[in-house]
């Protein structure tokens, strides 16, 4: 049972939970090992919820599962990983996300319980409602972000916030785009929210996505109104590198081979050297005068 099950906790999509580490790297704390610890352990707090969220969609997709091209593969809905099983290590997964939030946090406990009832009304039901499924997938992040700068007890950017947010609506939204685009007329058989969407609908969600990301980040990096780090740090020269990996991603988006954010972050290379540069210039910028 242990490989049909890590398979279904989708350790290639943790990485999604290293927002909540944005706090800890833009408070100038990164190299505090008790900040650092704390912010770790949250985002270890994410990996058992988000886990757990992942056996719960499962369980709730399995008869659409079946019929998907590449979701019938998955081992509770391919009869690998029997539902019994999924349910008990999707409830330890919970009760174990849920208390290790609390001994960090109490306040981060709340962040934590909101995450996992949003996720829940999304996988019995919101995500058939198309526009509410996309941002109920933007809040899960939102909530990563906030979740990371209240364990630590510091202030996060409100246009880094904005940012976040617009940034996952960008990737949702490319997300459904790449799903219609590739099963066309079966599409609401495998989403049925994809039934209210077509591609030149999604491609103008798309743009406004993408200039509002790309606002938010610039205001955030030029410090505007708020001050603090990203005003005294020039951050404004981490712009080009989010500018590029928007565009970049919107050109594979329109190529065919969007609709898997996660799996397209792992084999992209222009968009792995692109994260690397953006990360380098950043921490270069906020700790080099340390």
């Amino acid at each position: 049972m242990i490989l049909p099950l890590l398979r279904s906790i989708r350790p290639r999509h943790w990485v999604k939970n290293a927002v909540v580490l944005a706090a800890v790297m833009f408070s100038e704390h990164l190299l505090d090992v008790d900040y650092l610890l704390r912010s770790l352990a949250a985002a270890g707090v994410f990996v058992l919820l988000s886990s757990a969220v992942y056996l719960i969609n499962d369980l709730a997709d399995i008869d659409a599962d079946r019929l998907h091209p590449d979701k019938a593969s998955r081992p509770i809905a391919s009869g690998d990983l029997p539902r019994s099983v999924a349910i008990t290590a999707a409830i330890a997964l919970l009760m174990g996300g849920l208390s290790s939030a609390k001994l960090l946090h109490a306040d981060f406990a709340l962040v934590a319980l909101v995450y996992v009832a949003l996720n829940l009304a999304y996988s019995l039901g919101l995500k058939r409602a198309a526009l509410v499924d996309i941002l109920m997938v933007a809040t899960g992040f939102l909530l990563r972000a906030v979740g990371g700068a209240i364990v630590i007890e510091v202030d996060i950017s409100t246009w880094f916030i904005a940012c976040t947010f617009t940034l996952t609506l960008f990737l949702a939204a490319a997300k459904r785009r790449g799903e219609l685009v590739r099963l066309d007329a079966d599409a609401p058989l495998h989403r049925v929210s994809l039934g209210a969407y077509d591609v030149g609908f999604l491609d103008q969600i798309m743009s406004v996505l993408a200039s509002a990301t790309l606002l938010c980040y610039a205001l955030y990096a030029m410090g505007v109104g708020e001050g603090g780090i990203t005003a005294s740090r020039q951050m404004q020269w981490t712009i080009p590198f989010v500018l590029y990996g928007v565009l970049r991603y919107m050109y594979l988006v329109h190529r065919g081979v969007g609709d898997d954010p996660t799996a397209l972050l792992w084999r992209d290379r222009a968009l792995q050297v692109n994260l690397l540069l953006w990360g380098a210039v950043s921490m270069g910028l906020v700790y080099g005068a340390h």
